[in-house]
């Protein structure tokens, strides 16, 4: 008995194997005609029905359903999870590795809702990997298979996913027609706005700030936050509470930033993956840091408990060495410049020398560190390497960050003309 046969045939043969008449099988809760019908492919019976007779015959529904054994689907679902594991905790390569193992696997294509979460895991795990174009080409089969009618969660997750891959690539454009084009259909439907297409909105609102289009980013927030806080959904106000904290951010309103952003923290609760409430408090306790620097001792305390969760869930370095580097920023505002340097030293070595934002912002805080502890010759050398590592990173909006700040802090460790420079790239970065 395999996959190939009918579920009539499977049922067939296994009362045959238990030595049951239709009858015997059928009584009392249904008649023998009726799984006579079923065994000869002349009726589907319903879920129920299979679990009925799955319990009857001795073997899971499942079974009867794909005709799978069941140690080949534990097998499967092992490898499933294991992959699951590992995406979560940014192991990018090695699920993007279990997930391939288990779509080569002939016997995945009886299951489907397995098939397809192995799919949609192993499209997640290319991005996560670097794999972009690869990715790309996942989602867009994966979308193929929808409907926007029928499966509109779904359909709507594989467009945010494109979007956000078109973004990591650096092609806004893209990213930001992607987005548009799936959140003008999704609303022309009538009826509430579904948690999803608020999360929609919210990419949206991501490629707006990304390519500097505060009009947009805010025109776009404030219809977010009318139809979160009219559905009530918690994920949706969350949602709309976070994008409407970044526009804030960008706008120059810290206060307001940090408002929303505080209270979509407050929504996420204890039922929330431990990762995004992990990286939403870092991103609080930043927004806390500008606008209220009074009040850095809660903006360390609320980071120590971000480096806690994301430690616990074997979260990816990069996400753990931001971390890092916001509290050696938090240590500054209280004047702990010893402290920072050694939260600034423990994200560098998490970042190796790889030029990234990351890398840059965490020499920006060696820097500061090592001026204020009284070592001037130390602290211009590290802001060499942060211009040198901003300079390999080309324009983008984590860059002119970093060149401000730099700007900021060549005031006391470099020259004038540095200074000067630094401030013109930032410009240039930032678009202006």
């Amino acid at each position: 008995m395999d996959s190939h046969q009918s579920l009539g045939q499977r049922i067939r043969w296994a009362r045959m194997r238990k030595g049951l008449s239709q009858a015997q099988l059928a009584l009392p809760e249904l008649s023998d005609s009726y799984v006579s019908l079923i065994e000869s492919g002349k009726r589907t019976p319903t879920p129920d029905v299979v679990r009925l007779l799955a319990r009857k015959l001795g073997c899971s529904a499942s079974y009867l359903s794909s005709g799978i054994d069941e140690a080949t689907q534990e097998r499967l679902q092992t490898t499933l999870d294991r992959a699951d594991t590992a995406l979560r905790n940014g192991r990018a390569t090695e699920a993007r590795d279990r997930f391939a193992e288990l779509l080569a696997d002939p016997a995945l294509a009886a299951l489907p809702e397995s098939a397809r979460r192995a799919r949609w895991g192993h499209a997640l795990a290319l991005e996560a990997a670097g794999a972009l174009d690869e990715a790309l080409r996942e989602f867009a089969a994966l979308g193929s298979d929808l409907s926007l009618e029928y499966d509109t969660d779904e359909w709507i997750r594989v467009n945010v996913a494109a979007a956000r891959c078109h973004r990591e690539k650096g092609d806004l454009a893209e990213s930001a027609a992607v987005a548009e084009r799936a959140f003008a259909r999704v609303t022309a439907k009538e009826g509430p706005w579904s948690d999803e297409t608020v999360k929609l909105g919210g990419t949206l609102v991501g490629v707006y700030l990304e390519r500097g289009d505060l009009v947009s980013a805010r025109q776009l927030t404030d219809r977010l936050l009318d139809h979160a806080e009219a559905t009530g959904s918690p994920a949706a106000r969350m949602a709309a509470y976070w994008e409407t904290a970044l526009v804030a951010k960008h706008q120059g309103d810290f206060d307001t930033a940090a408002t929303y952003g505080e209270r979509a923290l407050s929504l996420l609760g204890e039922a929330a993956d431990l990762r995004d409430v992990s990286r939403l408090r870092r991103e609080y306790a930043t927004l806390m840091l500008l606008a209220r620097p009074q009040d850095a001792r809660r903006a360390r305390d609320e980071l120590e408990r971000a480096l806690h969760e994301l430690t616990a869930t074997g979260a990816a370095d990069l996400d753990v060495a931001w971390c890092l580097t916001e509290l050696a920023r938090a240590e500054l505002a209280m004047g702990e410049a010893q402290r920072a340097a050694d939260r600034a030293n423990e994200a560098l070595n998490l970042l190796g020398n790889d030029p990234r934002p990351a890398t840059a912002g965490a020499l920006i805080a060696l820097a500061e560190a090592t001026l204020r502890l009284g070592h001037p010759d130390e602290a211009a050398a590290t802001l060499e390497r942060a211009m040198t590592c901003l300079r390999e990173i080309g324009p983008s909006r984590e860059a002119a960050q970093g060149w401000f700040r730099l700007a900021e802090l060549l005031s006391d460790a470099g020259s004038p003309q540095q200074r000067a420079d630094a401030y013109r790239r930032a410009l240039a970065c930032a678009g202006l």
